[in-house]
């Protein structure tokens, strides 16, 4: 019985990867499929872009006013005006999100280091 279990350590390995797999790959499947009929003005894509957008400034949100890790070392009055000239260096470069996003971790960084 020992014999049959040790030659089999690779049973638990093929599990993890077939569920890992279904869990996620048939979802970007139906994506796929969905995709080519939906509008990008329907109502369903219209409420999954807000959904997804709530998500992301939820999460932003959190990390700003309830840090966990490093970050929270960082004054709340610096991540909130990271944050915020991030986004206004977003709209000034005209939509450019590597452009808001050196510009929001510059900012935290030198905030952190000179008032931190």
């Amino acid at each position: 019985m020992i014999a049959e279990t040790s030659q089999l350590w690779w049973w638990p390995y093929l599990i993890i990867v077939v569920a890992g797999w279904l869990a996620t790959d048939v979802w970007r499947w139906l994506g796929v499929f969905a995709a080519g009929r939906l509008h990008e003005e329907s109502q369903v894509f219209l409420w999954v872009r807000a959904v997804a957008t709530a998500l992301i400034a939820g999460i932003i949100a959190r990390l700003i006013l309830f840090p966990t890790g490093v970050l929270s070392e960082a004054p709340m009055l610096v991540r909130i005006v990271a944050a915020a000239l991030g986004f206004l260096a977003f709209n000034i470069s005209g939509g450019r999100l590597l452009v808001g996003i050196v510009t929001a971790e510059t900012t935290l960084l030198a905030g952190w280091y000179f008032l931190g």
